[in-house]
């Protein structure tokens, strides 16, 4: 009895040291990484009516709409920083976008990410370290802001969101179209400024409050 007690207690303890180890994120200085420029993309919308009137062509087309966003952090004056595009010098999002019909939440985000932050789109250079899903956000209606839960009038949302936690390597090169910055914006900017960076980027901190962020000096 006494050896089966210590193999369950040590098996506990291995347990609970892989989650703690699952709820760290390593993070490194943004010196680290190489950034470059390549070609512009085209945008899809110019207006917020051009989005809208795209969105209604593809739900009545192909139903929900699935988007997966990464949360990416680096280091900059030991404080963590959150990696953003800034689109036409005016608003603010995380690296992501829409799923095709049929892709997975992992395969689309790689994509996505590839497309926007690497100089192959192929995504044969990079290596994306996706994680777990941090969190998920709805639009029930095509006007209407989105919420972190899905109202429970709402029977036929119109998108889905979802934010996934993207763990970087020591060091990666980053290559960004030409009409797009990468910018590096410290958490507590980001905390609750809604006003800014709209309130699924400003809710970012929160959902990472679960998670240890560990600094590395290199």
């Amino acid at each position: 009895m006494g050896d089966l007690h210590m193999g369950v207690e040590a098996e506990a303890i291995n347990d609970s040291s892989s989650d703690n180890h699952s709820k760290r994120v390593d993070i490194y200085p943004l010196s680290c990484y190489y950034f470059g420029s390549k070609e512009a993309i085209v945008f899809k919308d110019e207006t917020l009516s051009d989005r809208i009137n795209r969105m209604k062509s593809n739900y009545a087309a192909y139903g929900l709409r699935t988007s997966v966003e990464a949360v990416i952090l680096v280091e900059l004056f030991k404080h963590p920083h959150l990696l953003l595009l800034q689109v036409r010098n005016s608003f603010f999002k995380l690296p992501g976008g829409r799923l095709r019909p049929g892709e997975s939440d992992i395969d689309g985000l790689n994509r996505k990410l590839s497309r926007k932050l690497s100089a192959s789109e192929d995504g044969n250079e990079t290596e994306w370290q996706v994680g777990e899903c941090l969190g998920m956000w709805w639009r029930h209606d095509f006007e209407t802001l989105m919420y972190p839960y899905l109202p429970s009038n709402a029977k036929k949302p119109k998108e889905c969101t979802k934010l996934f936690l993207v763990r970087l390597p020591e060091s990666q090169k980053f290559i960004v179209p030409k009409n797009l910055k990468l910018l590096a914006v410290p958490l507590r900017q980001v905390h609750e400024n809604h006003k800014t960076y709209g309130p699924i980027i400003s809710g970012v901190p929160q959902l990472l409050s679960k998670f240890t962020i560990n600094i590395v000096d290199i």
